[in-house]
C-alpha cells in the first residue's frame, strides 16, 4: 500500500486494486484565516486527482474544499460516503459534479473491486463536526490502514477486531479557538492553552496505545495563519500555551512517552507500507524543513497576501440589514428549539464592529425569550465581538454553520460568565431546520436514555459512560481526590455532587464505594 502525503489531513492511498484520495484541502478556509502547512498548493493536483475513489471525512472546510474538488478531482471517482444523519455532504458533492456514490453502512466492511476493503465509522452527535465526522479503515493484501483524521471515537475496538493495523493516521494538534480569542489576561491564556495542549497529546497517546499500529502518522494539523492579524497563533513564538504544535513537536513529545514509530508526511512524501514495515521518501529533509519553519511561513505570507486581501474584499455587504437578517434566520429556529434553548439558558450577545473600526451595534439572541433583538443593557451568558462584515457575509451566503466558519476563523473575541456551554455552539452549528431538528432529537434521545451500568474508579462508583459524549470511563476516566476527568475531551466532574465542572448540565451519577447505593 502506497500512501502519498498531500497536506494537512489529505493523502492519496494507492493499491493494485484502486486509489483513494482523502480530504484534499488547498484553498484558505474560515474567512481566509486557515492555510495548509506545509504548503501543498504546488503539488501536481491534475495527476493526484485522477483516482478511483474519493473520501471526505466531514464537511469542515479544511477537509471539504469545494473549489478544489470541483476543479481537480475526477468526476469518475466513486465517493465513499459516510452514513451521516443528513444528506448535506452528498448534496454538496452532487452540486460539484460527482455522480457515483457508495453509501457505506456504518462500521460494516465493504469489499470493493479487486479485493480492496474499506470500512467507515461515522460519528453523528451534534458536536461531531457539522452533523458528523468519520474515520476510514482500508485493507488490501493483508495491509491495513486507519485514517482517523480528527475524528474522536470513544472506542477503537471496532477497528482492532478486524486485524492488526499497520498505519495509523490521526490528529494531534488543535482545531479550535480556545483559549486564544477569550478576553483574559495573557497569563491565564497561557495557562489554559498549556493545559489544552497537554490534553491534546494525552488523547493522542491514548488512541495510539489502543490501536497499537506499527506506524503512526501525525496528520490533520496544524493549520498556519498568514493574515497579519492572526500571525501570533503560529507556534513559532516560544509560547508554551500555543495549541497548534506541528509535526516535529509531535515527534519530540511522542519520544518522551517512548514513541519510536512516528512518520511525518510532507506534501509529496511517499510511504510504502507493508506487513513488514514502511519505507518513506520525502521531497526535502523533514527535520531541516521544520527547523526553518519561520522562514517558510514568512515566504508563504508574502505569496498569499493577495489571496487574503481578495477574500476580505468580498465580505462586506452593506445592503444587508444584520438585525433583520438574524431575526429571519434565527427566530424560527428558537421557536422550534427545546433542548438547545434550555441548555443555553440565557441571552447571547453579538457586538458588531462597523466598517470604521469603532462603531458597535449590539444584538442579543435571547434564548429564553425566543427572539433576536437589540441589546438592552442586561447581563448575558456569552458575548462575541466581531466585524459586522463577517456577519453580513454569513447572512448573504445563507451559512447554516457559524461555528465552522466564523468561530474557527478566530476573527472574533469572546467572554462568558460561568462554565463553558456546549449548547451555545451546538445551536450556532444548526442554523437550518434540518440540522436543528436532528440536534433536538439527539439530545432528546440522550436525555431520556438511562446509563445503568456502574464501574469503580479508585474509591468511587460512577456510571460507566461519560455524560458528555458517552466515552467509556473505564478507559478515559481518571480520579484525583473528589474530581473525575474524562480524558477524551478533558471534561471534569465533582463526584460528591455529580456536578459537571466543565459545562452546564451533564450531571454524573456517583457515590463512594464504601457508601450505600443511593435510591434512584
Amino acid at each position: 500500500m502506497r500512501v502519498t502525503g498531500t497536506g494537512h489531513a489529505s493523502m492519496r492511498i494507492d493499491t493494485a486494486a484502486g486509489s483513494i484520495l482523502c480530504d484534499p484541502w488547498v484553498n484558505p478556509a474560515y474567512f481566509a484565516s486557515w492555510f495548509p502547512f506545509p504548503d501543498n498548493s504546488l503539488l501536481d493536483w491534475e495527476t493526484l486527482g485522477q483516482v478511483d475513489y474519493l473520501y471526505v471525512s466531514h464537511l469542515h472546510r479544511d477537509h471539504f474544499d469545494a473549489a478544489h474538488l470541483k476543479r481537480y478531482v475526477s468526476k469518475d471517482a466513486t465517493v465513499l460516503l459516510p452514513e451521516f444523519p443528513t444528506s448535506e455532504m452528498e448534496d454538496e458533492l452532487r452540486e460539484l459534479g460527482f455522480t457515483k456514490f457508495l453509501r457505506a453502512p456504518n462500521e460494516q466492511v465493504v469489499e470493493l473491486d479487486g479485493g480492496l476493503k474499506i470500512m467507515i465509522q461515522a460519528l453523528t452527535s451534534p458536536t461531531d463536526g457539522p452533523i458528523g465526522d468519520s474515520s476510514l479503515w482500508v485493507e488490501y493484501d493483508g495491509v491495513r490502514l486507519l485514517n482517523q483524521n480528527d475524528a474522536r471515537p470513544t472506542d477503537l475496538s471496532v477497528f482492532t477486531e478486524l486485524g492488526h493495523v499497520h498505519a495509523h493516521m490521526l490528529q494531534f494538534s488543535g482545531a479550535i479557538w480556545y483559549p486564544m480569542v477569550y478576553e483574559l489576561p495573557q497569563s491565564a491564556k497561557t495557562a489554559f492553552g498549556k493545559q489544552k495542549r497537554e490534553r491534546q497529546f494525552d488523547r493522542t497517546w491514548r488512541y495510539i496505545a489502543d490501536l497499537k499500529a506499527d506506524h503512526v502518522f501525525p496528520i490533520a494539523g496544524p493549520p498556519c495563519f498568514l493574515d497579519d492579524a492572526l500571525w501570533q497563533f503560529n507556534d513559532i513564538h516560544g509560547d508554551e500555551g500555543n495549541i497548534f504544535p506541528d509535526q516535529s513537536v509531535f515527534l519530540s513529545e511522542y519520544a518522551k512517552v517512548g514513541g519510536t514509530n512516528g512518520i511525518v508526511l510532507l506534501p509529496g512524501s511517499v510511504a510504502e507500507v507493508t506487513t513488514g514495515g514502511a519505507t518513506t521518501t520525502h521531497p526535502v529533509p523533514v527535520a531541516e524543513y521544520f527547523a526553518n519553519k519561520a522562514a517558510h511561513l514568512e515566504e508563504m505570507r508574502e505569496r498569499k497576501r493577495g489571496v487574503i486581501e481578495a477574500e476580505k474584499a468580498s465580505w462586506r455587504h452593506p445592503e444587508v440589514d444584520v438585525l433583520a437578517g438574524m431575526k429571519r434566520r434565527i427566530e424560527p429556529l428558537l421557536e422550534e428549539s427545546i433542548y438547545l434553548a434550555k441548555g443555553v439558558g440565557g441571552p447571547v450577545r453579538f457586538d458588531l464592529v462597523g466598517y470604521d473600526g469603532e462603531s458597535v451595534e449590539s444584538i442579543v439572541v435571547d434564548f429564553p425569550g425566543k427572539e433576536v433583538r437589540p441589546y438592552a443593557d442586561e447581563k448575558v451568558r456569552y458575548r462575541f465581538r466581531t466585524d459586522r462584515a463577517l456577519i453580513e457575509h454569513l447572512l448573504h451566503i445563507g451559512e447554516v454553520d457559524w461555528v465552522n466558519s466564523l468561530f474557527l476563523s478566530c476573527r472574533f473575541s469572546a467572554a462568558r460568565i460561568g462554565q463553558y456551554n456546549e449548547f451555545v455552539y451546538a445551536f450556532f452549528k444548526c442554523l437550518s431546520t434540518e440540522r436543528l431538528q436532528y440536534a433536538e432529537g439527539w439530545y432528546d434521545e440522550h436525555e431520556r436514555s438511562t446509563d445503568a451500568e456502574d464501574i469503580t474508579l479508585d474509591d468511587w462508583v460512577v456510571q460507566r459512560r461519560c455524560p458528555h459524549l458517552k466515552a467509556d470511563l473505564t478507559r478515559f476516566g481518571i480520579v484525583e481526590g473528589d474530581q473525575l476527568t474524562c480524558q477524551l475531551h478533558g471534561w471534569k466532574f465533582d463526584l460528591p455532587s455529580g456536578r459537571c465542572l466543565t459545562s452546564v448540565g451533564h450531571k454524573i451519577r456517583a457515590h463512594r464505594a464504601t457508601a450505600e447505593t443511593p435510591t434512584p
